[in-house]
């Protein structure tokens, strides 16, 4: 089970020294990761060894060793988990570094960050889960050897690490709309990536990937068989979400996963569950009537709350300045106010839904993408010889015949350079929307360079696996989580992500495509499995989301233009974009496609409001 935790942090540095010249290390890291813990849980151990620092947060020295671990790993080794149990999580990490050295990570799982250090042997091991629901973030250093931290910030404030702007990761942020993993804002500073783990030695670094998934595609058992399993795990997993001492409640929009968490949730409350929704005034963007028919369908209190375009100018500053690195998903205003709403009727945890598109292919490009992939069923002698030239050679500008020229352009642009069509790097130039000087200094061939390696990442996987793959890097564990926890954490409250259980991303790996993809049925067999649980209209609903208005707001609402539009002329008197585009921009959102191009205003908006907080003068 993933969980955002409130209060657990560390860091601390590893000299690249012998051990000799610094037999202190262990002591003084030790120190400095329970100065962190402390200060962000609020709380002072008693105790030397194996404390338990806050919430989650595990600490222990030993033997020149210094290991500590925070989230709610869990264990494969059963005599790992009677460690766990009996003595701490860092007391069962340390028994499997004894015992497995460097290779520790591959026998946890549950949601985790750790660090190990052997001053004996000079040596520093350090890994996150397989969904990095907890980041890490690290620098190499000639002089400190490697600097890490649960923050970008704690990084910062190490002496040797200064904050200059990484130009890679600016550009990087336009394209993803966030700053993925490994790459981070600043220069000198990585942040790991899901499934991997860190390692150092006599100054010599390495990164692996421990783990990838096994997408099997068994159809050993029955389809009815493997629908009864889905619905025990999704109730295991909730169960495993619910702590009886915590005031405990559920995000809702309205969609299968939030009523799947909340109905099992009702089902597993002692008295009456309660939920929270968000909605907005705005057509098409409000799913409240959704929410309240699961509301009423498992007997929950549902809290409502309607977004605001005041609410937005209000809230937008701080909120976008309260990240580490930029980040633009718009939807993390609507989280944070829901979130906000659950604090304040003292809802100590929130169960989000985030994950089951992912794992069960519920995202619309993934029905697209496999009528572009039937393309290829066509002999390629008739494709390139005969169907392609005569398109073509036929003249002007006829709606079929274009429709057609697009499909063939896109149906030969392999994945996952197809799923990237309709982005702005795409429909714009990179040397159209930023500056020579800046374009100079970054590759704009990296970010598909990055989805590149992490889709061919699984072994013998079809391309809706590698899909849903990437999104569980680029969605869930770069994006959604961030974003979902972060906003949490900003509103006082602890998150956790049941549909995120290993046990549901294992059972996801051995359905079968056509199972989860019938045809252009998204969902086909999670949607199956709950029927005549699930409120029949959630089952046939389309999918929409915690989607923000901006682009339609912006339009009328003159507080919002101005805060828009006041970030844009600021950005001009910055060394990174064309004046003439972030001019062209404003025309384009007012008299073109207001969604599409509010949504590049937005990340903008937020690009020049975080740069400007964190001291980047223009």
């Amino acid at each position: 089970m993933h969980n955002s935790l409130l209060t657990p942090a560390f860091y601390g540095w590893l000299y690249n020294a012998n051990s000799t010249q610094h037999s202190d290390e262990v002591t003084r890291n030790s120190q400095n990761m329970r100065t962190a813990l402390n200060t962000r849980a609020n709380f002072v151990s008693e105790h030397s060894n194996n404390s338990f620092l806050g919430s989650n947060s595990y600490l222990l020295a030993r033997d020149n060793l210094l290991v500590t671990i925070i989230g709610k790993p869990e264990w494969y080794d059963t005599t790992l988990a009677h460690l766990a149990n009996e003595k701490g999580h860092a007391e069962a990490l340390l028994h499997a570094y004894g015992e497995h050295g460097q290779t520790c990570s591959h026998f946890i799982h549950g949601s985790f960050a750790f660090v190990i250090i052997d001053s004996i042997q000079g040596a520093l091991t350090a890994g996150v889960d397989r969904l990095a629901s907890i980041p890490l973030y690290y620098a190499e250093h000639m002089q400190q050897g490697i600097i890490f931290g649960t923050s970008a910030g704690a990084l910062l404030a190490h002496d040797a690490i200064d904050e200059k702007l990484n130009p890679q990761a600016l550009y990087n942020y336009v394209y993803f709309h966030m700053v993925p993993s490994p790459v981070s804002t600043f220069e000198n500073i990585k942040k790991m990536q899901a499934a991997h783990s860190l390692h150092l030695k006599d100054g010599v670094s390495s990164i692996e990937r421990y783990w990838t998934p096994s997408f099997k595609q068994t159809q050993q058992r029955s389809f009815d068989d493997m629908c009864n399993e889905l619905r025990r795990t999704l109730k295991d997993s909730v169960k495993k979400a619910i702590n009886k001492d915590v005031k405990t409640a559920a995000f809702l929009s309205g969609g299968l996963d939030s009523s799947t968490v909340t109905g099992m949730l009702s089902e597993l409350s002692d008295s009456e569950a309660h939920a929270y929704s968000i909605g907005f005034s705005a057509e098409g963007y409000d799913e409240m009537a959704f929410a309240r028919i699961t509301a009423k369908h498992f007997g929950v209190k549902l809290h409502e709350y309607y977004v605001t375009p005041e609410d937005v100018v209000a809230a937008l500053p701080s909120i976008a300045t309260s990240y580490d690195e930029p980040f633009g998903n718009s939807s993390a205003l609507p989280a944070y106010f829901c979130a906000k709403e659950a604090a304040k009727d003292s809802v100590q945890r929130l169960l989000a839904g985030d994950g089951g598109d992912e794992l069960f292919a519920g995202n619309e490009r993934y029905a697209k993408q496999k009528v572009f992939e039937q393309y290829s069923c066509i002999p390629k002698p008739l494709r390139t010889a005969l169907f392609e030239p005569v398109l073509r050679m036929i003249p002007g500008q006829i709606p079929l015949v274009n429709k057609a020229r697009s499909y063939v352009n896109q149906a030969n642009t392999s994945l996952p350079g197809r799923m990237q069509n309709y982005n702005f790097l795409n429909q714009h130039a990179p040397n159209e929307i930023f500056n020579d000087a800046f374009i100079n200094q970054i590759s704009t061939d990296y970010p598909l360079e990055l989805l590149e390696s992490v889709y061919q990442a699984p072994e013998n996987a079809s391309a809706l696996s590698r899909m849903l793959y990437l999104d569980w890097q680029f969605t869930l564990a770069d994006n959604d989580l961030c974003k979902v926890s972060h906003m949490c954490a900003l509103a006082g409250v602890e998150v956790a992500y049941p549909m995120l259980d290993d046990s549901l991303l294992t059972l996801a790996g051995e359905i079968p495509d056509q199972w989860k993809l019938k045809g252009q049925q998204l969902r086909y067999f999670y949607k199956q499995a709950l029927t005549g649980w699930l409120p029949q209209e959630t089952i046939t609903k389309k999918k929409q989301g915690f989607g923000l208005p901006f682009g339609v707001w912006m339009q009328t609402h003159k507080p919002l233009q101005e805060l828009a539009y006041d970030s844009l002329v600021k950005l001009k008197n910055r060394p990174y974009f064309r004046a003439e585009f972030l001019d062209k921009l404003i025309k384009l959102h007012r008299e073109g496609h207001a969604v599409y191009y509010g949504e590049l205003i937005w990340i903008l908006t937020v690009l020049e409001l975080w740069l400007e907080a964190h001291g980047e003068r223009p």
